[in-house]
């Protein structure tokens, strides 16, 4: 096949890839090699100190589950060891039918919306900076969670955080399915366009199912963050490639493997 490509024309900006990593226009302009970072938001970006299991135990005793019981204490211990799936799923699990799932997520996120209204969740330290230089380097950024979408923007209204990401994902954008499947990760990669190759994503959380989630999409980089509800070991046993102390952390891994 005959190459058709005009070297002339200032409107072919085919990317080429230089020496150290970077992808580079033919013009001369470049852009990076992990083009797509998708973050978790509660225990990544966000630190809510605990609310999850408070808004549980709330949701627990409107559904009749005695606080002190056993099985109390085995569907909260459920809890942590799913933390970053989607609500419902955990709840459809706990209670066994949808009506009762329903009724358990619904007084969930009623509880933690008014933890939230109360002044109870903060940015985790240097999250903010950290992804506007994400996006000073011509990163796109999106945030997601395992919280259904009237959540996600009580969240982002407390912060201030409505226009800090390029777009923002609950379970519910991406076919109803969270964590630990790879569908937002990838509903990230088709919404925005910003990545060639699923191996250009960054996925970096703070819970297995996070890691999971990013190793089943393919992305290139998974990095387990220790600022929430995981720590060292399960994320490295659910696949991270990197584990940062914060996600404050990230703008600087990311650079470094520009350069590597």
């Amino acid at each position: 096949m005959t190459d058709t490509t005009d070297p002339t024309d200032p409107t072919d900006r085919t990317p080429t890839t230089d020496p150290t990593g970077t992808d580079t226009d033919t013009d001369g302009a470049s852009t990076p090699r992990h083009r797509l970072v998708v973050l978790d938001m509660a225990g990544t970006t966000v630190a809510d100190g605990g609310l999850v299991e408070r808004a549980f135990e709330r949701a627990a005793a409107h559904l009749g589950v005695e606080p002190g019981s056993a099985d109390h204490a085995a569907k909260l211990r459920h809890v942590r060891d799913t933390m970053g799936e989607s609500k419902i799923s955990v709840f459809r699990r706990l209670f066994g039918t949808e009506a009762l799932a329903r009724r358990a997520n619904t007084a969930f996120e009623q509880a933690y919306g008014e933890l939230v209204d109360g002044g109870l969740v903060a940015p985790v330290p240097g999250a903010r900076a950290a992804i506007e230089k994400l996006r000073a380097d011509g990163r796109t950024v999106v945030l997601t969670t395992g919280f259904a979408r009237v959540t996600q923007e009580a969240i982002l209204d407390v912060l201030g955080w409505r226009d800090l990401a390029d777009l923002t994902l609950c379970p519910a954008d991406a076919g109803g399915r969270g964590r630990p499947y790879p569908d937002m990760v990838l509903a990230a990669f088709l919404r925005t366009g910003a990545a060639a190759d699923v191996r250009e994503v960054v996925v970096a959380g703070d819970t297995a199912y996070d890691m999971l989630s990013g190793r089943r999409a393919g992305a290139g980089i998974v990095a387990g963050v220790l600022t929430g509800a995981h720590d060292r070991a399960a994320l490295e046993a659910h696949g991270a490639t990197h584990v940062l102390p914060s996600v404050a952390d990230l703008p600087a891994l990311l650079e470094r493997e520009t350069r590597a």
